[in-house]
């Protein structure tokens, strides 16, 4: 059997097994040397698929149910790079509040994330629907025991409770759905199930039917509406670090889920998951945009804010097919994950910003906390600023190009109105973007002392900051690379 194509998961669960054990016999004061082997495991994980990627080749393994294709290395590459800068990010806010480990960087916190990191890789490479689910499972169970790390903070305990009860409701959802999709097909490998579902034999009543449960359970894990209740809690609730985890690596795999449940096995079925996408999309823009307007809690804005950004995402996976023509497919599933990519690039710096101000005793939640930042750090205040006009959409920043690609993606299928809609959902979402950029600039500051901020973690908030706005001005490089990672592997 070809183990070639499932070699950085096999690295990472031996890297993951080697810390876990390493960390057992460090001492409080030597277990920076966990931080350093995590992210060193990533990066050896990092130069496996880059590897793949540059072959450009499909391979399958494991009797056809895991592959490696360019659109998964692609994903899997900045999974890396999410992971990796949150873990330095989170690297002073975990030690400030001594979660787990007698005060020092607790191990487990290092662990659990690469087993999140883990779950998404099988996710994002899974061509069985069981192994879909099990790198799904394997991911969301780190992630509930990362959100209830801090075991004597009530608000993190709170929010595991209500992730993983909406969590396992979310799993029944999406099983119940991958047994009526067992059931009309008779089969869990999703060529099969793309072969089977676009002949007679299937039972279609049964095939819809599915499709509902399936996107249902989808859509918990994107956190569209109505599937939604548990995002704005648990981002409030959970450590900071814990939540840029949650909020950034995750969402790629979920794309990645998206496209391989629906577009490469239920492609036959395009209008009736279509139409429910449709539904989320506008839901999840009107509830995310309104919603975060009357937060105070930055977190709890940012959780609104990603919701509507998750609407917009969706926006290009439903823009793939128009009256049964494909001929816009790979340049609307390219748009969609073009702006997965910025979603999450733009995320892991406004979220490395509250954990730069976040201090020990001080978790920098309110938007108030922002206040007159510009007189305490001018930089970081308009790295800040850059992060904020991305996520508005605002040019030259890449949030501009990532929302101006899916709306020309749905224009493309004639859809004006949606178009329209998405447009007037994002003019609401600019006003709580700009009215941060209001509180750091033109508000009196509250506290007048300097940032101390770390060498390793001024340089990689600054190189994100960099990396949004020259991406912005130059998205045609990711742009292509998305659009021949998506042809090559819808071709194979």
């Amino acid at each position: 059997m070809n183990f070639t194509p499932a070699y950085p998961e096999l690295f990472l669960l031996l890297a993951i097994c080697a810390i876990l054990l390493v960390d057992m016999f460090l001492s409080d004061a030597k277990r920076v040397l966990t931080h350093y082997l995590s992210l060193s495991a990533i990066v050896v994980c990092a130069l496996i698929t880059l590897s793949d990627f540059h072959a450009g080749e499909t391979v399958y393994t494991f009797n056809n149910m895991f592959l490696s294709d360019p659109m998964s290395n692609l994903l899997k590459l900045f999974c890396y790079l999410a992971v990796g800068m949150t873990l330095i990010y989170s690297r002073k806010y975990t030690t400030d509040r001594g979660m787990l480990g007698g005060g020092e960087l607790g191990g487990e916190f290092y662990v659990l994330a690469l087993f999140s990191l883990l779950g998404q890789m099988v996710m994002i490479s899974g061509n069985n629907v069981l192994i879909i689910y099990l790198g799904l499972e394997l991911m969301s169970l780190a992630l509930y025991a990362l959100v209830a790390l801090r075991r004597n903070h009530v608000a993190s305990t709170e929010a595991a409770m209500k992730y993983f009860v909406l969590g396992a409701l979310a799993s029944g959802f999406l099983l119940y759905g991958i047994s009526m999709l067992y059931g009309s097909t008779g089969s869990l490998d999703l060529s099969e199930i793309a072969r089977i579902s676009s002949s007679v034999t299937a039972n279609k009543t049964i095939l819809v039917f599915a499709l509902v449960f399936i996107v249902s359970g989808l859509a918990f894990k994107l956190g569209a509406v109505p599937f939604h209740m548990w995002v704005p809690d648990v981002y409030q609730g959970a450590p900071t670090g814990v939540t840029l985890l949650l909020g950034a690596a995750p969402k790629l795999a979920a794309f990645a889920i998206c496209f391989r449940l629906l577009v490469e096995s239920l492609f036959t079925q395009a209008v009736e998951w279509q139409q429910m996408l449709t539904v989320l999309a506008v839901l999840s823009m009107a509830v995310g945009n309104f919603a975060a307007l009357a937060q105070t809690n930055l977190k709890r804005m940012l959780a609104y804010s990603t919701i509507s950004h998750m609407g917009f995402m969706l926006l290009g996976l439903l823009s793939g097919v128009s009256d049964g023509h494909v001929n816009l497919a790979a340049s609307a599933y390219a748009s969609s994950m073009f702006y997965i990519i910025t979603y999450v690039i733009t995320t892991l710096g406004t979220f490395g910003m509250i954990l730069l101000l976040a201090r020990n005793g001080f978790e920098s939640e309110s938007i108030d906390d922002l206040k007159g930042l510009s007189k305490r750090s001018p930089w970081f205040a308009f790295v800040m600023l850059m992060f904020m006009f991305s996520l508005a959409g605002i040019p030259p920043f890449m949030g501009f190009y990532a929302k101006f690609s899916v709306l020309q993606a749905v224009l493309g299928t004639g859809q004006v109105w949606l178009a329209v809609l998405a447009v007037l959902f994002s003019l609401v979402g600019a006003f709580y973007y700009l009215r941060v950029i209001k509180v750091m600039y033109f508000d009196e500051p509250t506290e007048t002392a300097g940032i101390a901020v770390g060498t390793e973690m001024r340089l990689v908030l600054t190189l994100n900051g960099l990396a949004v706005i020259v991406l912005g001005l130059m998205p045609d490089s990711l742009m292509n690379t998305c659009l021949v990672a998506i042809t090559k592997t819808l071709a194979s």
